[in-house]
């Protein structure tokens, strides 16, 4: 299949605050190597999407914070490439700004959205998934999402309700966007199985979800609309640090998607997981005789199970005594917490006045 119109957009602006400490507000996780492989989950999520696509048609949508660290992580993706936002406006404005600037160069275009830190390990699916996404776009009014098949009731996932009944194949139009459910709804939906999680991967046609702005969020459009001749010129920065902190901050679920009465999904089993906090991370890396995640080359662990444990390799880490924990220690701070409250760790950071520790 020929890609020449396929653009793909990364979306690297995110602080990554649930994997403080390590994950901070100069260097997020998505360019740090959280698994150990000698790459960042950027320069992973950017190898994967080149056995689709060229380096020239991949943009990256970041903080401006982070243009440095990712020229410096990606050599290879143009600089005009790099969508920099003055200001974090969630996700609706950067689509938006991504959608105009793709067009002004194809007005053909097909625009795959993914972030920039997830894990997928059946990537050939995943490529054939998002092909098949792709197609369907370019010959259908269609604004798509790939969910991810659950394999359990996780209740740190957004969900996606399927219509089977009005459905192409193994494309099937989506009923409803659920927010995060308890672990009853949870139970419920996975039981059900006519419900996916929503992964944050879209595909859609540039012509597409431009209309649907203009339809459900104009005010973002008019706003970045002001001067279309800007984009794609050396004077695209400055005129972006100008109109974008103008625009209304919201996600791009609740603008755009959840209004959409064309949203399909593809559901998809490919081995997913969003490495959103250290229990995932946990739960995907590879684990002793007692289920713990040793990320610390000189430890001594006693009566320790269930539990992620990563120190600079040259440190001694001695523990006796705990169970499903997270410890986990930097240079400068040191995080000893109970898994089962990982989500209040983006709490604890907001509360910490010293910014050396942000």
């Amino acid at each position: 299949m020929e890609h020449k119109n396929t653009y793909i957009a990364i979306m690297a602006g995110g602080v990554g605050s649930r994997f403080w400490p390590s994950s901070r507000e100069k260097k997020p996780k998505q360019f740090l190597d959280i698994l150990g492989v000698g790459k960042s989950l950027i320069q992973l999520t950017v190898e994967r999407f080149e056995n689709l696509v060229p380096a020239k048609q991949i943009l990256i949508l970041t903080n401006k914070t982070y243009v440095d660290l990712v020229k410096e992580q990606l050599p290879k993706i143009p600089s005009g490439n790099i969508i920099a936002e003055p200001r974090r406006n969630n996700t609706a404005p950067c689509n938006a700004l991504l959608a105009l600037k793709v067009y002004q160069k194809n007005q053909d275009a097909c625009i795959v959205v993914a972030p920039s830190d997830h894990v997928i390990l059946k990537e050939d699916i995943f490529l054939k998934n998002i092909e098949k996404a792709i197609s369907y776009c370019q010959n259908n009014e269609v604004l798509m999402t790939l969910g991810i098949e659950p394999t359990r009731p996780d209740t740190g996932y957004g969900y996606i309700e399927m219509d089977a009944s009005e459905s192409d194949n193994e494309i099937l139009k989506i009923s409803k966007f659920k927010e995060k459910p308890d672990e009853a709804t949870a139970k419920k939906y996975l039981d059900s199985g006519n419900y996916v999680w929503n992964a944050g991967i879209f595909i859609w046609t540039a012509k597409q979800i431009l209309k649907s702005f203009k339809e459900n969020e104009n005010q973002i459009l008019e706003v970045l609309s002001e001067d279309l001749s800007q984009l794609n010129t050396a004077k695209e920065q400055a005129y972006i640090d100008r109109v974008y902190p103008n625009t209304r901050s919201i996600s791009i679920d609740y603008a755009i998607l959840e209004k959409a009465k064309n949203a399909y999904t593809i559901p998809s089993d490919i081995d997913w997981s969003d490495l959103g906090t250290w229990s995932s991370l946990h739960a995907y890396l590879p684990k002793d005789g007692n289920e713990n995640v040793l990320l610390a080359k000189n430890n001594i662990t006693q009566e320790v199970s269930n539990t992620i444990i990563k120190a600079d390799a040259e440190k001694l880490v001695v523990i006796n005594g705990l169970t499903d924990y997270m410890v986990i220690d930097e240079k400068d701070a040191l995080l000893i917490y109970p898994k089962s409250k990982e989500q209040k760790i983006k709490q604890v950071r907001q509360n910490i006045e010293d910014i050396r520790f942000l």
